[in-house]
């Protein structure tokens, strides 16, 4: 894992989700530090989990008016000064190109980390229409154009929270190694919600917490 971690995909592909697995994953033996850079989608954002995060000892930065009721497009934070602190930096970017855009206000000075920087960009077959792998890539090519960088694996996030099924899984690989495929990426991992836990999937998947819950979840 390299010490700058960027997240970034389509809205609703669990992306807030696996920026805080990793964070948890990493704080066990790193400081990490939690950089909430969505400042478009008011909903799930890694911002919503201030006390999750505290009891893991991870740093939470998120711009001043994170978890408010006014949904302004402000960054309040030095990004660069904490990318060059010690341990972990993850950085959870606003879903689709939009999102993306504040990324790109960091691009440059992104540069001098350059070979410190993964940039994943997580995907999520059943959020996109028929499954459509061209879907997937073209938005990646949005997100890089906007963020002015470039990805660099890939993340097989397919799921449907609490109903997502051993099958949704094993038959949504193939998707992830597609898009892998014709964008020339690696797919880092897929993931699985943990209660799926099974001989058959435990060396296909990395096994991960549903920390971003519906309402009727909790």
């Amino acid at each position: 894992m390299k010490k700058i971690n960027i997240i970034t995909g389509h809205y609703g592909c669990g992306k807030t989700n696996v920026s805080a697995n990793m964070a948890i994953e990493l704080s066990k033996t790193s400081k990490v530090t939690v950089v909430d850079l969505d400042i478009v989608n008011p909903y799930f954002r890694t911002a919503d989990f201030t006390e999750l995060f505290k009891g893991h000892d991870i740093e939470l930065v998120k711009s001043m008016y994170a978890n408010t009721n006014l949904d302004i497009p402000a960054i309040s934070f030095d990004l660069e000064r904490i990318c060059t602190e010690d341990g972990y930096c993850i950085i959870d970017v606003g879903g689709d190109d939009d999102g993306a855009t504040a990324l790109g206000r960091y691009a440059e000075a992104f540069e001098q980390f350059a070979d410190d920087i993964e940039f994943y960009y997580v995907v999520n077959a059943c959020r996109y229409p028929d499954g459509e792998e061209n879907d997937a890539l073209s938005l990646l090519y949005e997100i890089e154009n906007a963020s002015h960088m470039k990805a660099t694996a890939i993340i097989n996030n397919t799921n449907l929270g609490r109903e997502t099924t051993k099958e949704i899984i094993l038959d949504n690989i193939p998707f992830a190694e597609k898009i892998a495929e014709a964008s020339g990426l690696p797919v880092e991992f897929t993931t699985a919600p943990s209660f799926l836990k099974s001989e058959e999937l435990d060396k296909k998947v990395r096994y991960a917490e549903i920390y971003v819950k519906q309402i009727w979840d909790e």
